[in-house]
Parts: structure tokens; sequence; C-alpha cells
């Protein structure tokens, strides 16, 4: 039963480490109404004949004290705070009665009306705690998460208001489509002063910042114009020693043939703090979008990412072009397009089967994304017929074709 609408509660928030709450009934209101409790360190004592499992878990935890019975007159001595949540109105009254006579606050599950105080609709995101009152349960739910999810990934920024620390984020943007960064990163990216993004980030979260933010083009376009490393964590440091907090927004993930590890050493030794948020790697969800598995059962047990950017001929790759070749598993080749046709020559001559499928993404989960398939033979042949771009990620292996075979069975 909702409270009368001329009813309007006095919100405050209750600081109760140490204090004796009692809870009054075991079922699933107690249940969903003691975590917030002994997580703001009440000293809970429970009066219930019987509990759900979980309440009898966090009693045999040591977090309560739980007495085994019903309430009884004089079971709220000394307490600050009462919750009646049993399935007897008789005894919820009987207990609100008291509490009033003691002058302690009470909330009831049966009946707000006959209450002295409210349980908001309350939710916690990074250090802070919203609660809803609006008189009806349902509705301050909704708006509670609302509000804790707009925090949460960033799209009701409040940074400012509260001052975010000055310092460096290398947030993972993820593969290009903006709905796939982590909630962690678009929370961030929603408190920065500085963005500096790369060419692969995506570029309609940058649309989103609000007009005092200042965004710098860190782009590494492939054989074009491109920001120095050391010009990038340059920018990074500047800005965070003058104040400020930073994004350092990249594509996929920042350890991910990223460079945010040179990134991060370079802060952590000019003395700026640097928090990391991993993000989604385009090796496996690029493969995805389009339709294919790295891995499958009783297809393949490995998957290895490679780095294409330098050919298999020069001196300076790490790759063991041979034991790639070698291995049954799937190979995902990131920044490989434009050395495909050695890739594919090196792969062939270490032993891989010239017909092993291969698929190539372009845009992989953006609008423009398209896919061409061939095979290690063929690969180098239909890249450049079809125009294929970077970015494009490569996929090598039997896995390839099982959308294709289960598309015929």
């Amino acid at each position: 039963m909702p409270p009368e609408n001329d009813t309007t509660p006095y919100p405050v928030g209750l600081l109760l480490k140490g204090r004796r709450v009692v809870v009054l009934g075991g079922g699933t209101v107690a249940q969903r109404r003691l975590p917030a409790l002994l997580a703001a360190g009440a000293d809970v004592h429970l009066f219930a004949p019987s509990t759900t499992p979980a309440v009898q878990a966090m009693a045999d935890a040591g977090e309560l004290s739980w007495h085994p019975r019903r309430y009884a007159a004089g079971d709220l001595a000394g307490a600050w705070y009462v919750l009646a949540a049993t399935d007897d109105p008789a005894a919820n009254a009987a207990a609100s009665a008291e509490a009033e006579a003691d002058r302690t606050f009470c909330s009831r599950s049966d009946d707000a009306s006959a209450a002295t105080a409210w349980t908001p609709a309350a939710g916690r995101q990074d250090g802070t705690t919203v609660a809803v009152l609006s008189g009806d349960p349902r509705r301050s739910a909704a708006l509670r998460d609302a509000i804790v999810a707009g925090l949460r990934d960033g799209t009701l920024a409040a940074a400012h208001h509260r001052g975010r620390t000055p310092g460096v984020a290398l947030v993972g943007g993820g593969p290009g489509d903006p709905d796939l960064i982590t909630v962690r990163g678009r929370r961030l990216l929603a408190e920065a002063d500085v963005v500096v993004a790369d060419r692969l980030a995506p570029r309609e979260l940058l649309d989103e910042l609000p007009p005092h933010v200042e965004v710098i083009d860190a782009a590494k376009i492939p054989y074009g114009r491109y920001m120095a490393q050391e010009a990038i964590n340059n920018a990074l440091i500047e800005h965070a020693r003058a104040g400020r907090f930073v994004v350092r927004l990249k594509g996929g993930d920042p350890y991910v043939f990223g460079r945010g590890m040179e990134e991060l050493l370079a802060c952590r030794e000019a003395g700026v703090p640097v928090t990391v948020v991993p993000g989604i790697s385009s090796s496996i969800s690029v493969p995805a979008a389009a339709g294919i598995p790295v891995t499958h059962r009783g297809v393949t047990h490995e998957f290895s990412v490679i780095s294409g950017h330098v050919a298999p001929e020069d001196p300076r790759s790490l790759v063991n072009w041979d034991a790639a070749a070698k291995m049954r598993g799937t190979l995902v080749l990131l920044m490989a397009v434009e050395r495909i046709g050695a890739i594919a020559e090196a792969l062939i001559a270490g032993g891989r089967d010239p017909q092993t499928p291969v698929a190539v993404v372009q845009e992989g989960t953006t609008a423009a994304q398209r896919r061409v398939d061939a095979t290690l033979a063929t690969v180098a042949e239909v890249v450049a017929a079809e125009q294929i771009r970077p970015p494009a990620v490569v996929v090598i292996g039997d896995v390839v074709a099982v959308n294709n075979l289960a598309a015929q069975i």
C-alpha cells in the first residue's frame, strides 16, 4: 500500500556503523535489505523463526546475530533503526508501536503509510550513494536504476562537480562500435578534461564530450601523418601535471599491439598516476561480429594473435612464422593487410595447407564492416581485387568455414 499523497519524507543518510539495528523477519524482504545494512557496518540483530538460505549464510558467517524466534516486546531496546518485515501484520504493527514509543525510526514492508521511515531504492557507484523516494517502490527502483546506469556509463556525468584527481587513464575503446567500450571506460571518458585519441578509437564517443574538453588527435595513420610516441607521452604528462584528468582513448585494448605499457611507464617515471582500463580487442570481437568463432569445439583448441606490421622476411620481425604455420589452431592477424601476400607465402612454405580458409574483415563492428573470404593461396589476390584497406582483421583456419557448414546442415 503506497503512502498517502500528502506525505513528504525528509531524506537523510543514517550512519549505522557499530549501532544496533533490529530486523524482524528472515524472508526475501530481509534478504534484500540486509546487505546494505551490513555494508554500512550496522550491528544487526535478526529476529525470525526461519530464514532464507541466503540469510542463513549471513548468520553462519557471523555477519549478523540471529535470534531464531518471533518478535517479542522489548526486542527493540537500544535499537537505532528497525525494519519490520515479517509476514504477520499484527507483529509488524506491534513492533512499529514499540519503536515509536522509544522514538526509534521504523520502516514496515507491509504498510509504508503506518511506518515512521521509508526504505529508499538505493544504489552505489564510484563512492556515491543514490537513494530515491517516490512513494511508489517500482517507480523509485526504476529511477534509481536509470541514475546509477547513467553514472556508470558516463551518460550522466558529474565528475566536474566532485573533482577527479589529476592523472591519466589508458582506456581501451574497443573495436570501433561505440557501444562496445566498457562501462568503466565510458564513465572515465565522460569525466575527462583532456582526451588524447587514436584514429581507431570510437569516433562517435568524441562527439558526446562537453565543449570544454580538449581533444588531441594522436592518429597514427599507416604510411601517413603520425604523432610520435614521445610526443604522445609528453602530452599525457604535461596535461596531468597541469592538474587535468587525461584519458588516453585507444582502439581495442591498450596492451594488444597498442603501446599502452610504453605510455604507462613514461607516466610512472614522471610521477603521474595512471589507471588502465582494459578494452575489447579486435582480435576476438571482429571475427565474432563477422560470424567467426576463433575457437570451436572439435575444430581447434587454440588461437594465436599475431602482428603483421612487419613482413616475415624483415630482420625486425619477432614472429616465428614456421612455428605458426605448423600450428593447427586459428591464426588472427592484426595490421596485416599490406603484407598479407608475404605472410601467406611464409605460412604455406612452413607447411600450412594452401586451401586453408581465410577471412578478411574490414572496419569490423562498424556500419562499414565487410567480409571477404578466400584461401591461403588466394588471399593476396582477393584483398587486392576487393581493395581491402586497414583497419582489417585476418582470420586463418578452419573456424572460418564453421558458420558456412552450419548453414548447410
